[in-house]
């Protein structure tokens, strides 16, 4: 089997079959039995393909799985891979297939072998994070752990919940605490869990005036509670961040745990920074977290290990409740969770689960040191020294009248100058995100919106860097890329309001705003027959911008030009990209409405054409019509008939000129063919009228001289 695996071409599906192949010789006692097949069974119509006849070898099924995940190699080269899976990856994944193994021994070797995996995983974890006296519950859902600890709570304040159930609730309903920067939808998730009316959630706010503005307000939470004593409520449990999922700030979390002591509330606590916990260092605040009731740690993000666990650890001492609460299980298979947990934190070894951490933060730090070196860069970070996650964004300094784009927070800026300027600089810092992540991808950046302050750029190497194997040098290629990036950027900004004023001042463009437009601008000509009013598509006016796109994407230009509805309507708009220092904004606009008007002209003039043949046609056919009943009287109806008319015409023939009617396109006039048939050549016709040209008018406003075409 060993040759037929060297056949695959994922390294990843080869390694785990050779280890588990080697897993199971060296697990079982006795050789395996196989079973000779007596004979082959007539095949079924009713049967799937690849259940017929007497199964597959390994080696078939991991070539089956392969080509699944990668496709097509037309498609999809096999090289591309979503995540790094090394060798401590290969001891996660084998740990799933020795749990199914292990969960075929006896009741009593299984017991005592589930029971030593989870004590020891338990023990090794709360020694690393500096956990001490507690127990661990392993889950696959992230969430889970928190909801656990909830029924957990639960059990514990209200006595004569397992006797009256919801009816202890309604009389006193409990009250959960979350932060405002708390993970998008774990409020929503946690009442659906426990089926507690979302009244039962309380938002706090975060700082305002002092402090982080992405820390919980402490002040403020006390009066909530407060509050909510008063009002005959029972605060229940509190989840404090030690990271949050935006920005990776961390709570006062000191100072939250007196409070949770002071009003018997449970104090849980998750985010990424917890992972800082194995290192020598760790900030005071991070490290505050060892004292709450319960932390939720995701080691396998942390450590690049797939397929494992989070773990939440607790303190309880009453395992009745916990049992009641789902947080302990008597069944070999849930214990089993921890398994691939137990194989991989033995092959690291606890230097390299450090290593690991430490890498990551040292990542950060790396990318914090050279962004701050970079020009029209602004770093949101808590703590320089300790925090592994840095998230930025561009911003510009501008004129006091633009005091919008300046790296001041949103809610210091007036309302009304923040509106066009903060979108305008959401929309860049969006398509810098896309840029960086397309060029560098092995640095999984994240693109977040932010409510204070708008779109940024978010690098956490500690939940990438191990699956995608950062290093480095490509945090050098980052901010290269990044250095490369600006003068496009800040060049675009500043050809936005001069782009915007050289289309307002030019008669029949409009100047459209869209927030999301990360370009120059957004420009639509409005043609003599448009209907300001209208929201709905216009088929002339797409017509025109159709051929405005064609002509535009000809000029010899770095612009990027695409087609697309306008922001509020269904109208047709030019978008126009990204620029460089070498456009002249008055040209591109200029060349923009001459362009935009000639295919104009040029459209109303085929229009008017076309009627003018078609009435031609018409005029032609009642002309003709009329000569053939002239022909009829002047010939007679003896005449019409075949063998009377035959004989009349053979004794007394008719001289009939032969009389039509020609289309002059020049002249847009009906002419006779009589000349053309005594004259054996076409006619020249009469001199064409001047050609119509449209009535409106163009001027330009920027340097004070006016013109005008008719």
């Amino acid at each position: 089997m060993d040759a037929s695996l060297e056949k695959i071409a994922d390294p990843t599906l080869a390694e785990m079959g050779k280890n588990l192949k080697e897993a199971m010789r060296m697990l079982e006692k006795s050789p395996r039995r196989t079973e000779e097949e007596n004979g082959k069974k007539p095949v079924s119509e009713d049967i799937p393909g690849p259940l017929q006849g007497s199964g597959q070898d390994m080696v078939s099924i991991l070539q089956l799985v392969q080509n699944l995940m990668h496709g097509d190699e037309d498609e999809e080269p096999q090289s591309t891979r979503i995540q790094n899976i090394g060798e401590q990856g290969h001891m996660a994944l084998l740990g799933h297939s020795l749990g199914a193994y292990i969960s075929t021994l006896d009741k009593e070797k299984l017991r005592k072998l589930t029971t030593r995996i989870l004590s020891d995983t338990t023990l090794w974890l709360r020694r690393i994070f500096r956990y001490e006296n507690g127990c661990a519950y392993f889950h696959e859902e992230e969430r889970e752990g928190l909801a656990k600890i909830c029924r957990l709570a639960i059990h514990s304040r209200y006595e004569d919940f397992v006797v009256d159930g919801f009816n202890v609730l309604y009389n006193k309903k409990p009250v959960i605490y979350l932060s405002a920067a708390a993970r998008p939808g774990l409020g929503q998730y946690l009442c659906n869990q426990l089926g507690l009316p979302f009244p039962c959630l309380c938002r706090v706010p975060c700082n305002t005036m002092f402090g982080s503005q992405h820390q919980m307000d402490v002040a403020f939470l006390e009066k909530l509670i407060k509050d909510d004593v008063e009002r005959g409520r029972l605060p229940l449990l509190l989840v404090a961040n030690a990271g949050t999922a935006a920005v990776g700030h961390t709570d006062k979390i000191g100072r939250l745990k007196e409070l949770c002591e002071q009003y018997g509330i449970w104090l849980h606590v998750e985010g990424v920074n917890l992972a800082t916990l194995a290192l020598g260092y760790v900030s005071s605040s991070v490290l505050a977290a060892t004292k709450c009731d319960s932390m939720t740690l995701t080691p396998g993000l942390w450590l690049g290990l797939p397929a494992v666990p989070a773990v939440t650890l607790y303190k309880h001492d009453d395992p009745a409740l916990t049992l009641v609460a789902g947080l302990t299980s008597n069944k070999p298979a849930d214990k089993l969770r921890a398994l691939p947990l137990w194989l991989s934190l033995q092959y690291l070894g606890l230097d390299g689960i450090v290593e690991r951490i430490k890498h990551a933060c040292h990542l950060s730090q790396r990318l914090q040191e050279s962004l701050k070196k970079v020009d029209h860069i602004k770093i949101l970070v808590e703590d320089e020294l300790s925090s592994p996650v840095v998230v930025f964004r561009f911003f510009q300094e501008l004129p006091a009248s633009d005091s919008a784009f300046k790296a001041v927070p949103v809610s210091n800026i007036a309302p009304a100058a923040v509106g066009r300027e903060r979108h305008s600089c959401d929309a860049l810092n969006r398509w810098l995100g896309e840029q960086l992540k397309q060029l560098v991808p092995q640095c999984g950046l994240t693109v977040i919106d932010l409510e204070v302050d708008g779109t940024c750029v978010r690098f956490s190497p500690l939940m990438t860097a191990e699956g995608l194997g950062t290093r480095g040098e490509d945090v050098d290629q980052l901010i290269t890329c990044i250095q490369s990036k600006l003068p496009v950027l800040t060049c675009t900004l500043q050809l936005r309001e001069e782009f915007k004023q050289e289309v307002e001042g030019t008669a029949g463009l409009l100047y459209v705003d869209d927030p999301n437009w990360p370009g120059i601008g957004v420009v639509r000509y409005e043609h003599a027959n448009d209907d300001d009013t209208s929201l709905k598509s216009d088929p002339e006016g797409e017509k025109i911008h159709t051929g405005l796109l064609k002509k535009l994407n000809e000029l010899e230009s770095d612009l990027t030009f695409k087609i697309g509805p306008e922001y509020k309507s269904m109208k047709s708009c030019i978008y126009i990209g990204m620029a460089s220092d070498d456009v002249d904004v008055s040209e591109l606009v200029e060349t923009i409405a001459v362009t935009a008007r000639e295919i104009e002209e040029n459209s109303r003039l085929l229009e008017n054409m076309t009627e003018v043949v078609r009435k031609g046609i018409q005029e032609a056919q009642v002309q003709l019509q009329k000569a053939n009943e002239e022909r009829l009287l002047e010939e007679g109806v003896l005449r019409q008939i075949p063998v009377v008319g035959s004989v009349l015409n053979w004794f007394s023939p008719v001289q009939a000129s032969q009389k039509g009617r020609s289309f002059n396109l020049t002249a847009g006039s009906l002419e006779s063919t009589e000349y053309t048939y005594v004259h054996k050549v076409q006619g020249t016709g009469v001199t064409p009228p001047p050609t119509p040209l449209g009535t409106r008018s163009k001027q330009r406003l920027p340097d004070g001289n006016q013109g005008a075409e008719t």
